[in-house]
Order: C-alpha cells, then structure tokens, then sequence
C-alpha cells in the first residue's frame, strides 16, 4: 500500500474529517523596528479549552530589518498527498515565508514544537537576484516536492511577472519557474498571486504594480496608471510553464490580488478579488481559451466628509469554503465582511454581511447620503469592553467552514487622518506610516465570527478578542494567517 502524504485526499475530506484549529500562525509586521525589534511570526491559542486561548503564546522574530513580511505558505500541501509505492511521505513542517522588503525567505520549523516555531534557515537575498528576481508574495508547494513563490520585480524594482523554484529538501533556490531566458511576451508584465490546477493544464495569476513604485508609498494618480498597477489576470500552460494569455479586466479591475479556483479539482471556474474598485470577476474557459465575467461590484455609497462624493468599496480578500459553497470577503473602506452564496457560480448570492469598524459608523464625520445597500449607517460594534475601530482586512475559514477569522487593522484616530491626507489604502507598511500613522501606535486584533454553513449567515462572536496592540513587542500589524494542518487558503488538490 502507498504511503499517504500530507493534508487531505480531497476538500470535503478536509471539511468533514479535518480537526478542529487549535494554533494560529500570524504573520506580524513589526512597525517601531530597530533596537532588537524585527517582524515575526505569532502563534495564537484558539483552542477554546486551553488556559492561553486568544492568547499570543509565542513570538519567532526574524532578527532583520527591512523585511516586510505579508504572506506565507507550507513546504508540502495536499497537492502531495498521493504518494508513489515505495516513496517516502513528505512531511508539512516547514512554513515559508517570503518578505517583500528585503527579498529573504524564510524557513520556520514548525514540526518540532507547534507552539514554539524555531528558524530552520534564512535563504538569503541573492539567491533569488541571481535570477533577477525580486519582491517574492505568494507560496505555494508543488506535486513535485518543489517550493514557488511569486516575485513581483526584478532587483531594480521595476515590475517582472516570474516565479521562483526552492528545492523541498534542502531549500536552495533552484531557478525560475518559467522556462527559457526572458524574453518580451513570455512573462506576465506585472505578478501577485496564484493559483493552479494541472487537471486544466492551468495557472493563473494576478497583478499589484511596480515595486519600486509602491513600495514607496499610494499617490492616487498611480491606480489609474496602466504602466504602474496591473488590471490583468495571466494565464499560463501548467506542462509548458509559459504564459499563453493575458486577460485584461478594465478599469473595474485595478489591482486584481487574491486568485481562488474552486477547491474541486475537476471545475474549472475561479474568482478574484480586485482591490481598488472592489469588484470579483470569474474566470472559466470558453472556446479553447479563458474568459472572464463580472461577477458583481460592491455599490460605492454617496456621502460627504470624505475625499470623494463617493466612498468606493476595497477588496483586501478573497477566500472559498472547502465545499465551494460560499465566498467570503473583506471589504476594507466600508467596514464589513460578506457572506455570498456560490453554488450557482454564475450568479453569486449575498447571504450575510457583519460591519466590525470601517468609516461610515454613525458617528463617523463622514455622512452617507445615498445607499442603494443600506438603508442607515452601521453602529460601533464593541467586543470585551473594547470599541472596535478600523476595518477588517485579511481572513482565514475553519476547514469545517463553521468559524471565520479576521484580521483587523488601523487605529482609533484613523477617520481624521483619512480626511486630512486625501488618500486611502493599508496594505503595506510604508503605506500605514505615510497615511495612518496611528497603526505605528496601536497595532492589530484579531476576532472571530461564527458561520451558519446550512443556511448562511454569520454573528460576531463577542467573546474572542485576540490583542496584537500590546505585545512584549509593542503594537504589531497582523496579516496572514496559517493552521499548522493546511487551510483552504493554503492546499491545492489534484484530481484523481
């Protein structure tokens, strides 16, 4: 009998048999480096029956500054699950993670102790430049024991679509993933995030912008800006590892981030996210080739106080229930966090909506005067006493679908400071500390909302309150978040 690999033979295995989530890894971003001070990685209690839970247990620093940590993924995943007679199953015990600002990766052991990761190796910048690559984002393993992650520039920060290849064993760089030497066409002009299905001979990615242009700092002129932000999706032959197509989305899809296929590996439908003008598009094929259909914008709302006579939504992210029954997403700006219906992914489905902070609560300075939505501006919600200000920005679901969390971020003179900038975004720290200085002070939280995965709908859970604002650390912006068993964000599954 063949051994069996990590993660799940198939996503309703995952849902119906995976354990209940007892850790959190929390990719923290240190914003007061310096004097010992770097980014790390947090590991949260949120086992309910544990003495520390909605505690921070324990803090693996990076001990480097400049890093700029943001997403993460596993060493193996349960596109390796099925293993070869004979073979050796691999292990998921390694979580990688990339840093933007400095081009490191690192390795951490969370095999050892789950509760208290260690460094297992720091791959060092130039491995990746002497590929002329640079700004790595998402991670993901592969079938073949490899590791890719997405590089966004080249070592001159100008914008370079690539991927990068790290061996599973011994963590060495290897090359990129697309074949040949670069040449004009054969790479995606600009890169962010990923997602592949082999069934489909398939990859498909999306795109941010230029890296030495935003990681400067957001000037509004740059969203509309073709040659600065993306508003492509690329699609490449999995077996060739080349890019075949590039799909623009128009003016409604500036900055297309998070890529989600359907977990079913034998559907060939996928949604992303596009940030700027908080619109999802669906992807799927059609006459040999891809296309893509809007799936819906979120309405902008009429108001003033704010720096438009109208308040755009924002996307920050995207994620699939493991039965593909509901898409949940975050947007930022106006304060909430969606539930929609996708069994019929042609036309989705809003089910349920919960607004955690955002700038329209009735006593913001900013008054909503049309609302094809709403019909009056949400409340202040509280949790533990606490006023919730900011809004929520990147989630992560139970394997069981049944709780969401989310990450919360910005601080309590947020609105203000808004108003008297004239500029929106916080996805990146040198944008926090240009546009909201406050986050330097107050740091993050995370909470936790329960899911009614029969019917829809979702409530706040008022008795989970993770605190990321004071940390043996000081405050921290929390960001991405890992199970140490896989998620849905995380494991890709092959088809049979």
């Amino acid at each position: 009998m063949a051994p069996i690999g990590p993660g799940y033979a198939t996503p309703l295995d995952a849902m119906r048999s995976g354990p209940r989530e007892e850790l959190l890894y929390v990719i923290s971003i240190q914003p007061n480096p310096g004097e010992g001070k770097s980014d790390l990685l947090a590991t949260v209690d949120v086992n309910p029956k544990s003495p520390t839970y909605c505690q921070i247990i324990h803090m693996l620093k990076t001990g480097n500054q400049n890093d700029e940590l943001h997403h993460s993924g596993w060493n193996v995943c349960s596109s390796c699950y099925h293993v070869a007679e004979g073979c050796v199953a691999p292990v998921r015990d390694k979580l990688v993670m990339p840093a933007l600002g400095s081009d490191r990766v690192y390795i951490v052991d969370t095999g050892k102790n789950p509760r208290a990761p260690v460094m297992h190796k720091v791959i060092d910048a130039s491995e990746m430049h002497e590929f002329n690559c640079a700004t790595p984002h998402t991670t993901h393993c592969l079938p073949t024991g490899e590791i890719m992650i997405s590089t966004m520039g080249d070592v001159n920060g100008n914008a370079r679509g690539n991927f990068i290849l790290i061996d599973g064993k011994t963590y060495k760089t290897k090359g990129t993933w697309i074949k040949g030497t670069w040449i004009k066409g054969k790479e995606a002009k600009f890169n962010y995030d990923y997602w592949y299905q082999p069934y489909f001979d398939v990859m498909i990615s999306s795109e941010w912008g230029v890296p030495k242009v935003f990681k400067k700092g957001f000037q509004l002129a740059d969203a509309v800006d073709p040659e600065v932000y993306g508003r492509s999706l690329n699609v490449f032959s999995w077996k060739k590892r080349e890019l075949l197509q590039t799909i623009n989305l128009g003016d409604d899809g500036i900055a297309p981030l998070e890529v989600r296929f359907l977990h079913d590996p034998k559907k060939p439908i996928g949604f992303v996210g596009c940030g700027v003008n908080a619109t999802l598009f669906r992807f799927f094929p059609k006459d040999g080739k891809w296309a893509v259909a809007k799936a819906f914008s979120i309405p902008a709302k009429k108001v003033t106080g704010w720096i438009e006579d109208k308040m755009r939504g924002l996307v920050t992210d995207i994620l699939l229930s493991l039965d593909d029954k509901y898409l949940y997403l975050s947007n930022w700006t106006h304060g909430d966090i969606r539930q929609y219906d996708i069994s019929n992914p042609e036309n989705p489905k809003l089910v349920s909506q919960v607004f955690l902070g955002g700038l329209i609560q009735t006593d913001s300075s900013i008054k909503v005067i049309e609302d094809e939505e709403l019909t009056k501006q949400p409340e202040p919600v509280f949790v533990k006493g606490r006023r919730i200000y900011g809004a929520p920005q990147m989630l992560q679901l139970s394997l069981d679908g049944k709780r969401l969390y989310s990450v919360i971020t910005l601080g309590q003179a947020i609105l203000s400071r808004v108003c008297q900038n004239r500029q929106l975004l916080t996805l990146l720290s040198p944008w926090d500390k240009q546009f909201y200085p406050e986050c330097v002070k107050t740091g993050s939280f995370l909470l936790k909302l329960d899911v009614d995965v029969i019917n829809g709908g979702m409530t706040l859970d008022k008795d989970f309150y993770v605190d990321f604002t004071n940390t043996p650390e000081g405050p921290l912006l929390a960001h991405e978040m890992r199970y140490p068993g896989g998620d849905c964000t995380s494991d890709i599954w092959l088809a049979d």
